[in-house]
């Protein structure tokens, strides 16, 4: 009896054994893991936070404190949103961004490329939109490089481009500077896609929920905080006469201790990726630990998870990945739409569009095998921000029409605009369904 136990004890130590290679960052993860049943991963959970709050940027700034809006008789959100679309609110907002929107009206007008008070939103639109730009032009590079080399090499080097970058913006003398390096700072700050797949692998299969969760929730610590340190740090001299002088770095660049602090607070990130592991496996032929017939059955099952990845495109043939994307891109617009007109629901629709979007991210990273998850959050971002793109010249286009259907029987105004936010929670709602969306029953 006793030898009995014996064997069926042992069994299951050789089949753990030979599921983990040798050198492997991946496997001495999952063993990690393996070994910390029961054990919330809080530290991990702080660092993932941690890098995403610190790195993570959106597109549209809030309108700016300047020139309130004339009230008028006919005052209605039709009648405003031709300002607000210049200035649009955040759709995925973290710190190095939400910091600059209470200053960069400001900022702007000081770099004096604006002729008139009135082209200042202009030209400030063109400042978020350069990040959003860089961003979709390389998330599909970056979530490529993050499945080949890892994808703690491609949370460095975003933490670093925003240390760097971030600080230069703040420093910058002409409008073109700033443009510049908010157009890089997209581009090099690939990290969105891969620190998903990143959050779904470095917990035990029961917690990479909640750290998807997560990364979704830096949104609204980016929407308290980020403001706050820009409102507070911007023009220090004006402010704080005191302990800032006119002759020292912050007043030859008054916008410059905002983007420091957030730099600052990168270096930190940056300082706890030391204790980030690194969730790729890479396995070798010569790595298999023994030729028990579990190894060789494991050896084969994980061959065949990396041939049916396939390569980047062939993620664009895998429907259950590409219909929660599609989704995914719908709510994405849809959180656009509601932000930019400020109503009283906004609160519970951001709400329930935030919730969408998790729940999709987690679909989209159990639709694939981990060898191309990064570069399928890649595509994803890609889409997204294609679609973040698009969306305000089409919302303006809505609110145009509006504006000029005030007296119309049908739909007039205002109305316009709520039913075509209904159609697009409508569209989104349908592709919720069969034939249109299909959950991956592959266990990865």
């Amino acid at each position: 009896m006793g030898d009995g136990g014996g064997g069926a004890a042992g069994e299951p130590l050789l089949v753990k054994r030979a599921r983990y290679h040798p050198g492997c960052p991946g496997c001495r993860v999952d063993r990690r893991n393996e070994e910390r049943e029961g054990v919330f991963p809080f530290g991990d959970l702080f660092r993932i936070w941690l890098v995403v709050v610190c790195s993570s940027a959106s597109l549209f700034p809030p309108p700016p404190p300047f020139a309130p809006l004339r009230p008028s008789p006919c005052f209605t959100i039709s009648s405003c949103m031709p300002r607000l679309l210049l200035f649009s609110p955040p759709l995925h907002p973290a710190l190095p961004i939400q910091s600059l929107f209470p200053f960069l009206y400001f900022m702007i007008r000081d770099l004096h490329i604006a002729k008139d008070e009135e082209d200042i939103g202009f030209y400030a639109g063109f400042v978020g939109a350069s990040y959003m730009l860089g961003r979709a032009l390389s998330s599909i590079l970056w979530g490529i490089v993050a499945d080949k080399y890892g994808r703690k090499p491609v949370i460095v080097i975003t933490l670093i481009s925003v240390i760097i970058l971030n600080s230069l913006f703040g420093l910058s003398s002409s409008y073109w500077m700033a443009l510049t390096t908010r157009g890089l700072l997209g581009f090099l700050c690939g990290m969105l896609g891969p620190i998903k797949a990143y959050a779904t692998e470095v917990c035990r299969k029961e917690h990479n929920h909640m750290a998807l969760a997560i990364v979704s929730s830096s949104r609204g610590i980016g929407l308290i905080v980020g403001p706050a340190i820009g409102g507070y740090l911007a023009q220090p001299v004006d402010k704080y006469p005191g302990i800032f002088s006119e002759k020292s770095i912050f007043g030859r660049f008054p916008y410059f201790l905002p983007c420091l602090s957030i730099s600052l607070l990168a270096v930190t990130a940056l300082i706890s990726c030391f204790w980030l592991p690194e969730t790729l496996h890479k396995h070798t032929k010569d790595t298999i630990l023994d030729d028990s017939v579990e190894t060789v059955e494991e050896s084969l099952a994980g061959t065949d998870a990396q041939e049916s990845g396939g390569g980047c495109l062939q993620l664009f043939t895998n429907w259950p990945l590409m219909s929660a994307i599609t989704v995914y891109c719908i709510f994405s617009l849809q959180d656009v739409a509601y932000a930019e007109v400020k109503i009283a629901t906004c609160l519970l629709t951001s709400l329930s569009t935030v919730t969408t979007i998790t729940v999709f991210n987690i679909l989209m990273n159990e639709a694939v095998t981990q060898d191309v998850r990064a570069s399928a959050n890649g595509v994803a971002v890609t889409l997204m921000s294609i679609a973040k793109t698009i969306a305000p010249a089409a919302a303006g286009a809505i609110f145009s029409w509006a504006q000029r259907r005030q007296t119309a029987w049908f739909l007039p105004g205002d109305h316009l605009v709520f039913f075509m936010m209904n159609v697009f929670t409508v569209i989104g709602l349908v592709f919720t369904f069969r034939p249109f969306y299909v959950r991956s029953n592959t266990k990865h």
